[in-house]
């Protein structure tokens, strides 16, 4: 086991290492150039499409399973977790308050990588033997670039990954976070998990969309105005937060020796850990969308990178660099969720510990709702439809297990495999890019015309 944790460290090393980081951030910067700079231009147009349903949204006429809004709920699900808690926390410890920066760079390149992987993901997706869409990096390698081992590739690692990251791991956080604030024993909290879980997942994907599309907005608008009201009482440290933020990313002054790699580092690596641009994920939901065109449900599937980082880990962010401020630029030796926790309990004392206690703890159940229909999507194209209910069986007794069990080579494993399914959708993204181009002309001068709205 020891040597089977060494070996997991050593390639979870590498695949989180600054060569794969700067191959998400590359593409995203590509993509971006590629496209005219898309996701500043049309980021309005794009929010206006995920949260006011065009007219043709409603009558029925479009192929998919689900809304837009419904689309990017899922994603979200799965997306808004415990990294723009715990992630934040940790990149701004290990790399400064100028990582907050870095992590903002991404999504705004993020941005233009999770629209290329939206309009592939419509593109090519199939329906299956129950007339349910289905689609994601798995059938746009197959049937855009003609590699069925290297989409098979992804499938593996979306599978194994679900288990760890999408189940496991997060039903161990909640059952910690609950056991910490009401000495409530993991085990029934497991129990309780378990049952919720299995009552929305085996309903499949509308099912999945219509619990997220109730959780997450009620829980990302929770986190956003309990951290947005820390921030109003603290205004006079907000200029004094983003002058930190932006100096200390170019000098790297609040890191030992000034390593300005460091803060370039955690700052990217916790943002693409919390947007999943590049990852593969997100587009799996995406394909399930009812659109009249690639790139319509491909400008939703982008604000989720949007709302994901630049909003909500920007709440945290700022929350983290002015109690940093206020306690004479230290951290007071936390990390994590707990330097999370305690900040926002001491700047809001009472009810800031509550915000991060209830974030953690519907933040991980949505992740976990999410990343079930991302699982069992790539469960089924690797053994076929009939290993979905089986999946869905297995993937509630991974949540019941991950409160009762210690997770740290799981965590590890999970990591690794979830690093590991960016390789072959970058490398889709990048050779498809063409495509992503040409959809994306169509759809202009389709608008443009009058053809569409």
């Amino acid at each position: 086991m020891e040597a089977l944790q060494e070996y997991l460290n050593v390639v979870s090393a590498w695949v989180w290492g600054p060569y794969m980081l700067l191959l998400l951030v590359g593409t995203g910067v590509y993509l971006t150039f590629r496209l005219l700079f898309l996701q500043f231009r049309l980021l309005p147009f794009a929010l206006k499409q995920a949260f006011w349903p065009h007219k043709g949204a409603k009558d029925g006429s479009q192929e998919g399973d689900i809304s837009h809004f419904a689309a990017l709920m899922t994603a979200l699900s799965a997306t808004i977790g415990t990294g723009n808690i715990a992630g934040v926390a940790t990149a701004v410890v290990a790399g400064g308050p100028g990582a907050v920066f870095w992590m903002w760079i991404t999504a705004i390149f993020g941005m233009a990588t999770k629209y290329a992987e939206g309009i592939l993901a419509v593109k090519y997706r199939t329906t299956n033997s129950k007339g349910e869409m289905s689609g994601g990096p798995m059938y746009y390698i197959e049937k855009g670039l003609n590699w069925k081992w290297l989409a098979i590739a992804f499938a593996l690692f979306g599978t194994l990954a679900s288990f760890g990251i999408g189940s496991s791991v997060q039903s161990n956080s909640v059952a910690q976070s609950i056991t910490t604030s009401f000495a409530i024993p993991g085990w029934i909290t497991g129990i309780v998990l378990t049952v919720l879980t299995a009552i929305v997942i085996l309903g499949g994907i509308k099912s999945i969309a219509r619990a997220s599309s109730l959780i997450v907005p009620f829980m990302a608008i929770f986190y956003v105005l309990g951290g947005l009201i820390i921030i109003g009482l603290h205004l006079d440290l907000l200029g004094k937060a983003f002058t930190l933020i932006l100096t200390d990313a170019f000098t790297g002054q609040a890191v030992a020796g000034g390593a300005i790699g460091t803060v370039i580092r955690y700052g990217v690596a916790r943002g693409v850990f919390s947007n999943e641009a590049g990852m593969g994920s997100a587009p799996i939901a995406a394909a399930a969308a009812k659109t009249d065109h690639p790139a319509r449900q491909a400008l939703v599937s982008m604000t989720g990178t949007f709302l994901d980082t630049i909003i909500v880990c920007s709440i945290t962010g700022l929350v983290l660099v002015i109690g940093y401020i206020m306690a004479g630029n230290s951290f007071e030796g936390q990390s994590g969720a707990a330097l999370t926790t305690v900040f926002f309990n001491k700047l809001m004392p009472g009810p800031g510990g509550w915000i991060v206690t209830f974030g953690l703890i519907f933040f991980a159940y949505s992740t976990i709702l999410g990343w079930c229909y991302y699982g069992e999507k790539c469960a089924a194209y690797l053994l076929g439809e009939w290993f979905v209910l089986p999946y869905r069986v297995i993937y509630v007794a991974s949540v019941m297990l991950g409160t009762v069990v210690s997770l740290d080579l799981v965590w590890l494993a999970a990591d690794t495999f979830n690093g590991l399914m960016a390789i072959p959708n970058l490398i889709a993204l990048l050779l498809l890019s063409g495509v992503v181009a040409s959809e994306t002309r169509d759809f202009l001068e389709k608008r443009k015309s009058g053809e569409l709205y």
